[in-house]
């Protein structure tokens, strides 16, 4: 998810949140790496993954399994998984992220739903290639991802070359990898990413929420749109193309930003001091020599 390490509310018990909802979280997904369709299939009174295998039978005795699997990864508190699956009771959502009290929010607010084809995992990007099997996922979304502006923290990224490489090869045939954001520092750098690792761009807006009114949101999104954001979205599929084992792009989202400096309007998450102390030096040069 987007943004800092998130805080614990008052008079909130991680522990304890995590306790109640643990029927809503997998906690040792590699366990189910090729089987998640199947052994996520609910029984009558049981949906829980981590169970046993025997959740793959339906309630009749009959073998049971979901059309896709997809993962939203950094899933926030789960509100774009928790619609997603109420809209398509037959696919899987799976809701990864790297923060403890998002994976709480997540499994209440999947448990409160009472979806069954929903299911909470702890995890950051680098756990993918061994919590899926080859070609497993149809889809993983990436929905407002921390951008990490600095070149130095540019490895974190969700988008970097390395990560869409491992991507590769727990996509379907047909699977995609959809960017949203809110910042065009981000989908420009991510675009070379891209392209780096093989991928085709199948589908991509620098308004994503006016084409797709209907899409589900994020809590972040919401906020960051009533703020003033617009969203970018991008959509990439694997290609026949070998993947580039060099890194050529630059990995500061500074060398991505537009020449007016978003024109005195809204500024990406991450950046705003970054921006601010470019404009003050270009009018501090401007100024400079004005007087000189």
């Amino acid at each position: 998810m987007h943004g800092m390490h998130a805080r614990l509310p008052r008079n909130f018990v991680l522990e304890e949140r995590l306790q109640r909802y643990a029927d809503a979280i997998e906690l040792e997904p590699a366990r189910w790496a090729g089987l998640w369709a199947t052994a996520c299939w609910p029984l009558a009174d049981d949906r829980a993954c981590e169970n046993s295998a025997s959740t793959s039978l339906s309630p009749t005795g009959a073998r049971g399994e979901f059309r896709e699997v997809r993962l939203d990864l950094g899933c926030g508190k789960g509100a774009f998984v928790v619609e997603a699956a109420r809209r398509e009771p037959d696919v899987l959502f799976l809701a990864m992220d790297a923060e403890p009290l998002c994976i709480a929010y997540a499994a209440q607010h999947i448990t409160e739903a009472g979806l069954r084809n929903a299911v909470a995992v702890p995890g950051k990007g680098s756990v993918v290639p061994g919590a899926f099997g080859r070609g497993e996922l149809s889809c993983i979304h990436l929905n407002f991802p921390t951008p990490y502006p600095r070149k130095k923290d540019a490895h974190k990224r969700l988008v970097l070359l390395d990560r869409l490489i491992e991507y590769r090869h727990v996509l379907a045939p047909q699977g995609t990898v959809r960017l949203r954001t809110d910042s065009q520092p981000l989908r420009d750098f991510a675009l070379t990413q891209f392209d780096m690792a093989g991928y085709d761009i199948v589908w991509s807006s620098d308004n994503e929420r006016a084409e797709l009114p209907n899409e589900p949101a994020s809590e972040y999104e919401e906020r960051l749109v009533a703020q003033g954001a617009t969203v970018f979205g991008v959509w990439a599929r694997p290609s026949d193309r070998e993947p580039s084992l060099e890194q050529t792009a630059s990995l500061s989202l500074m060398d991505y930003l537009p020449d007016d400096l978003f024109g005195g309007g809204y500024v990406p998450h991450g950046m705003s001091g970054a921006v601010t102390n470019l404009r003050n030096r270009r009018q501090h040069a401007a100024s400079l020599l004005k007087n000189g």
